[in-house]
C-alpha cells in the first residue's frame, strides 16, 4: 500500500491521464452509431422508393391485380404460362375486371401484376434489411444504450404496414358490390403509416449524425415556441398528405382541372349529393379535391408564419432549416396546382407525391434543429 504524499508532490503523466478522461457521458453508449446511421439511411430510401412504386402502382390502376395475400410463397412470380393463367383467371373474378378491364388480355394482365408484385416484393426487401440489420448489430452487442427499443420501432410499424397493406388490397377485392378500386380511406392510412416510418427513421438519423454529449448540452437550449410552432407545422402536414391520399384513391384530382375556381364556381358542383352525408367527405370528388385545395392554402399560411417565426432562430443552422423547409413547402404548392390543371399524369403526379416525403422530411429537420439547436460562435454567426 503506498504511503501519504505531500500536497505539493507532482504526479506522474499517467495518473493525470487516468484522472483526464474525456466524453465520458458516450462512454459505453455510442456503440456503432455511425453504421447504423447509415443502415437507418439505406431503410429510408427504400421506404421513399416503395412510396414512389406505390404511387404508381395506383395510378397505373395495378393493385388490386394480386387477389391473396402470402406473405412467403407471394414472393415467388408465376413461372409457367399456367400459372400465369391461373393468377389472371382469379383477377377475373374480381369486380375492377367484370367493370373495368374485360377488354385485357393475358398480356395485359401481366404489365399490372408485376407492378404490384414489385411493390409487395420490395415491402419484402426492405423487411429483410431491417431484421438482418437490427439482429446483426443485436448480436454484435453495437447497439448504442437505450436504442434497442427505438430500432424495434420502424421493423414493428413495417409489420402492421403489411396488414394494413392487405387491409387496403381487400377493400378493392370483391364480386357483386360495384367496388373497381381500394377504399380512398385505407389507401390514406397505408400512406400515413408509410409517412410516420419516413418520420421515426429521419429522426433517428438526426440523432445519431452527433454525439451524445452534443445533443444533452443542446438540449438545454431548445427553443420551446418555435418547437411547438414547427411540431404545430408537422402535424398540419401530415394531415394533409392524409387528405392527398384521399384524393388519389378516388382519382379526384383529374375530376376538375380549372383553377383558382373549381368547376368554374368557388364551392364545387354537386359536392354533397352522397347519402349518407359522410360518404362525400371520402367519395365525392368535388368536395375531396376541394378540401385538399383550402387545406393547401391554409398549410401554405401556416408555414408562413413559422418560417418567419424561425427565421428570429439566434442559430444559422435553424434558420436555414426553416428557410429551406418554407422552399419545399412553396414549390409543392405550385406543383399541387400544376398537377390540377394537368388533370394529374403519373408524371406530374408521381413528383408531387416524392414532393411531400421532401417538404415531410425539411420540417422534421426543422422541427429537430428547435430540440437540439447547433450552438454557433459569435464570429461564426
Amino acid at each position: 500500500m503506498s504511503g501519504k504524499r505531500s500536497i505539493f508532490e507532482e504526479v506522474s503523466d499517467s495518473e493525470k491521464q487516468q484522472a483526464v478522461q474525456p466524453g465520458m457521458i458516450d462512454r459505453g453508449r455510442g456503440g456503432a452509431r455511425g453504421a447504423i446511421r447509415v443502415w437507418l439511411m439505406i431503410l429510408f430510401a427504400l421506404v421513399v422508393i416503395m412510396i414512389a412504386v406505390g404511387g404508381l402502382t395506383r395510378l397505373t390502376d395495378s393493385g388490386l391485380s394480386i387477389t391473396e395475400w402470402r406473405p412467403i410463397t407471394g414472393a415467388i412470380p408465376p413461372m409457367t404460362e399456367a400459372d400465369w393463367q391461373s393468377e389472371f383467371d382469379k383477377y377475373k373474378e374480381i369486380d375492377q375486371w367484370r367493370i373495368q378491364n374485360q377488354w385485357m388480355e393475358l398480356s395485359d394482365f401481366k404489365s399490372i401484376y408485376w407492378w404490384e408484385w414489385g411493390h409487395r416484393q420490395l415491402g419484402r426487401v426492405i423487411g429483410l434489411v431491417w431484421a438482418l440489420g437490427f439482429l446483426g448489430f443485436l448480436v454484435a452487442r453495437k447497439i448504442p444504450t437505450g436504442w434497442t427499443g427505438k430500432l424495434l420501432i420502424p421493423g414493428a410499424l413495417g409489420g402492421v404496414q403489411g396488414a394494413v397493406g392487405w387491409w387496403m388490397v381487400a377493400s378493392g377485392v370483391t364480386q357483386g358490390e360495384g367496388m373497381t378500386a381500394v377504399a380512398s380511406y385505407r389507401l390514406a392510412v397505408h400512406l400515413g403509416l408509410a409517412f410516420v416510418i419516413l418520420g421515426f427513421l429521419a429522426w433517428y438519423i438526426f440523432e445519431l449524425g452527433r454525439e451524445e454529449r452534443d445533443l444533452m448540452q443542446a438540449r438545454r437550449a431548445k427553443e420551446a415556441k418555435l418547437f411547438s410552432l414547427s411540431t404545430g407545422l408537422m402535424h398540419f402536414a401530415f394531415l394533409q398528405i392524409l387528405i392527398g391520399a384521399l384524393v388519389a384513391g378516388i382519382d379526384a384530382g383529374r375530376s376538375y382541372t380549372d383553377w383558382p375556381l373549381i368547376g368554374g364556381q368557388i364551392l364545387p358542383p354537386d359536392a354533397t349529393m352522397l347519402e349518407p352525408m359522410w360518404r362525400n367527405f371520402f367519395e365525392s370528388p368535388g368536395l375531396v379535391q376541394f378540401i385538399h385545395r383550402c387545406a393547401g392554402y391554409l398549410l401554405f399560411i401556416f408555414g408562413v408564419i413559422v418560417w418567419r417565426r424561425g427565421n428570429t432562430s439566434a442559430h444559422p443552422q435553424t434558420r436555414f432549416a426553416f428557410n429551406a423547409g418554407f422552399a419545399a413547402l412553396s414549390l409543392q404548392l405550385v406543383i399541387g396546382i400544376v398537377t390540377v390543371v394537368y388533370a394529374a399524369p403519373w408524371q406530374i403526379a408521381i413528383f408531387h407525391q416524392l414532393m411531400a416525403v421532401v417538404v415531410w422530411t425539411l420540417i422534421l429537420r426543422a422541427r429537430f434543429l428547435t430540440a437540439y439547436p447547433v450552438a454557433t460562435s459569435i464570429r461564426g454567426a
